[in-house]
């Protein structure tokens, strides 16, 4: 699995995780939904996501299309 896949998987799990959390827990999740989506927009102007270095350092590689 390459390193892209993982992040939107992860990047999807924690929206929905942060959706059922604020229908079923709490209404203030919705800010967690909202650092979610603001830490991807940062990073698609960046190019940064910690995630990624972390990734990274646990041996994941990046694809071909992205190289």
């Amino acid at each position: 699995m390459t390193l892209e896949r993982v992040i939107l998987r992860i990047a999807g799990v924690m929206v929905v995780l942060s959706a059922v959390l604020t229908l079923w827990v709490s209404p203030y999740f919705v800010w967690f939904t909202a650092f979610i989506g603001l830490n991807l927009l940062l990073t698609s102007y960046t190019g940064f996501c910690p995630a990624i270095s972390v990734l990274r350092r646990l041996g994941l590689r990046s694809g071909a299309a992205s190289e």
